[in-house]
């Protein structure tokens, strides 16, 4: 039984060759020789390389862009006077506590959750900005409504009869 072959090997040869961990104990000599962690070994560098490349060149960079856009957009609606209107008020403190929470991030090295966390810090310090233009603008409406009827002669807006 011992001088069966298989692809040129004895059985008593294969057995060998598998208790000694050979990964292909039937291939030729040059290949055969291969341990199973060799081989592993030899087919797991390339996919390592690749994937750190992949890590290192998928690193998220820091979004200073954002920063800079959501910080002006927060400043703009405080020069508009947005704390002193109860509804623009609500998303400057959003923003303000969400570029405070940016910060943290990237300090942390989460650039990109950091990055969408500044894009709705933008977006809340952006609507500040709108609702204190609107207040604004109703003030200065009334304000000219007013003027416009304190310069009329008493009784003149009462019509004709």
């Amino acid at each position: 039984m011992q001088d069966v072959q298989d692809h040129g090997h004895t059985r008593s040869e294969v057995t060998e060759r598998v208790a000694a961990g050979i990964t292909n104990p039937a291939a030729p000599d040059a290949v055969a020789d291969e341990t199973m962690e060799e081989f592993t070994m030899r087919k797991m560098i390339p996919v390592l390389i690749a994937s750190s490349a992949l890590a290192c060149g998928a690193s998220y960079p820091a979004p200073t862009q954002r920063m800079a856009d959501a910080q002006s957009a927060e400043r703009s609606a405080r020069e508009l006077g947005a704390q002193r209107q109860p509804k623009a008020e609500l998303h400057l403190k959003l923003a303000q506590e969400q570029i405070a929470a940016a910060s943290r991030l990237i300090n942390d090295g989460d650039n990109e959750r950091a990055t969408f966390v500044l894009a709705r810090a933008k977006a809340d310090a952006e609507l500040a900005v709108a609702l204190a233009r609107e207040e604004n603008a109703r003030a200065e409406a009334q304000r000219a409504v007013d003027q416009a009827n304190s310069a009329l002669p008493r009784g003149a807006n009462q019509g004709a009869r």
